[in-house]
């Protein structure tokens, strides 16, 4: 089994960032693809940012894209997702997931692990 905690959310002005962590433990491989959801009140899990088990593809949905950066560390265990520019629509509970594939997939359904997800909130 894999453990997956994220850390960095909190509450941030319109326009501010924020760092987000993941931390993995247990069964880990760097060789996992990983990604970053969002799911807001009243809404469904939606994709944010993918990264595949080398770090060199990076991927986001289109309302992220140049604000929003993935990363991830193999030799810690750790991914990361710094957001800058932040706005109200970021505001969401962000779950971090990891599956048992080299490529990541944008559907929430697919990965085989996932967080309990670290409150953003972002005011107007």
């Amino acid at each position: 089994q894999v453990q997956l905690v994220e850390s960095g959310g909190g509450v941030v002005q319109t326009g501010g960032s924020l760092r987000l962590s993941c931390a993995a433990s247990g069964r880990t491989r760097s060789t996992s693809a990983m990604a970053w959801f969002r799911q807001a009140p009243g809404k469904e899990r939606e994709f944010v940012a993918a990264i595949s088990w080398s770090g060199s593809t990076p991927y986001y949905t289109d309302s992220v894209k140049g604000r929003f950066t993935i990363s991830r560390d193999n030799a810690k265990n750790i991914m990361y997702l710094q957001m800058n520019s932040l706005k109200p629509e970021d505001t969401a509970v962000y779950y971090c997931a990891a599956r048992n594939e080299r490529y990541y997939s944008t559907t929430w359904q697919q990965y085989d692990y996932q967080g309990q997800g670290t409150q953003v909130t972002v005011s107007s």
